[in-house]
């Protein structure tokens, strides 16, 4: 597959945070588990092609959540840690877009077409995939660079996170991003 890449794409790292390790508070069984070094692979490549890297860090506002400010969990994870110059930007919402000044940074910047992976892959990043691409921008996700967890559905049932994973990968494709794997970016 011919990746139409333009000569600045920026990366946007969603979420990769130490308080994802923690698997049963966010539902007890997990997909992808390269996801994390997949976005290490990424965010090497692109410090080696000199391209833009935004780090993106989800501060909640619920003080028993492990990605509260106050926990540990709240850091992001040793293989996507920013180098100096890279910006983290803080985010309360789902989006990367609401509230931060990243879609104005994006433009101020020329930057038009956007590289994503992170966690989850169907709240943050699919929030943020969406988003990416209702403001216009060329957006590219990166599937075997996120991960996601099991849910329990208001019935009650329980689904499985790579059923979760494939089906918000599925609504993304075409509509709001091209879908790509690690490989396909820089192999």
């Amino acid at each position: 597959m011919n990746i139409p890449l333009g000569l600045s794409p920026a990366l946007l790292l969603i979420d990769i945070q130490q308080g994802f390790d923690d698997v049963n508070y966010w539902g007890g069984g997990r997909n992808n588990e390269d996801a994390e070094a997949n976005a290490g692979k990424l965010l090497a490549h692109w410090r080696a092609q000199g391209w833009p890297v935004y780090h993106i860090q989800h501060c909640s506002t619920l003080p028993q959540s492990p990605l509260h400010p106050s926990h540990p969990g709240n850091a992001l994870q040793t293989v996507v840690q920013p180098a100096k110059g890279e910006p983290v930007v803080k985010k309360q919402t789902n989006s990367a877009f609401i509230g931060t000044g990243l879609s104005d940074t994006l433009e101020t910047a020329n930057l038009n077409q956007v590289v994503i992976c992170g966690l989850t892959t169907d709240h943050c990043v699919s929030t943020s995939v969406r988003m990416a691409g209702n403001l216009g921008f060329d957006t590219f996700l990166v599937h075997d660079a996120t991960a996601t967890f099991d849910k329990v559905g208001h019935n009650g049932e329980r689904y499985p996170a790579q059923l979760l994973h494939d089906t918000a990968i599925a609504s993304l494709k075409d509509e709001f991003a091209t879908v790509v794997s690690t490989e396909e970016l820089i192999g």
